[in-house]
């Protein structure tokens, strides 16, 4: 039996040791695949008596039922897994889409080149059969912290709100507001920055 993987920290430990405990199969592979971002992921596979680490994308875990020891990692033919494994891959959603409006300064208003770009997150959003929106509000360096917080998450739900004005349903939309937390563009405090006045739009 072979397990498909991708995690993005070491998670499931004990989940996948009962897993291989329990498995009355001669043997059980555990297959990492890879992060669809290209971030780092990895997951700890423990067997009866030992435990490895799978950190490289299609690292293979292998643990023979009553044997002892650490599982057995070796390097999977990604070609192969995809190949023997096409149902499952071909079940996979597609990849998020990412989509970012602006705003005039400190206010909720989007400028005219950010209407487009909500009108082609919505259809992308409205294409996916399920699909749902996370909107994450920012703000450049102006003003006081706490209310940039503030302006971040009222910039997020004016976004929600004209989303669902389009009919995109609402319980399908998170929104959040960082302020002038992870700036596009670096700066000092007080600075005017246009491109840090933003909403970022992740459809997925």
């Amino acid at each position: 039996m072979q397990t498909l993987l991708r995690r993005s920290s070491l998670l499931l430990a004990t989940t996948v040791a009962l897993f291989l405990a329990a498995c009355s199969s001669p043997g059980t592979r555990v297959v990492l695949l890879p992060q669809a971002d290209g971030t780092p992921s990895a997951v700890v596979v423990r067997a009866k008596d030992g435990e490895e680490v799978l950190s490289k994308p299609y690292q293979r875990a292998t643990a023979a039922v009553g044997a002892s020891g650490a599982p057995v990692v070796d390097q999977a033919d990604a070609a192969k897994v995809q190949a023997d494994n096409k149902p499952l891959f071909d079940m996979r959603p597609p990849l998020p889409q990412r989509y970012t409006v602006f705003f005039e300064v400190g206010t909720t208003t989007l400028t005219a080149a950010s209407q487009q770009i909500m009108t082609e997150a919505l259809a992308a959003a409205l294409a996916r059969s399920g699909g749902d929106i996370v909107v994450t509000g920012h703000t450049d360096t102006k003003g006081a912290g706490e209310q940039n917080d503030q302006l971040s998450r009222r910039r997020a739900q004016e976004v929600v709100q004209l989303f669902v004005e389009r009919q995109f349903p609402a319980n399908r939309i998170e929104a959040v507001g960082r302020g002038e937390r992870d700036l596009a563009v670096p700066t000092a405090d007080e600075v005017d920055e246009p491109r840090n006045r933003r909403v970022t739009i992740e459809v997925r």
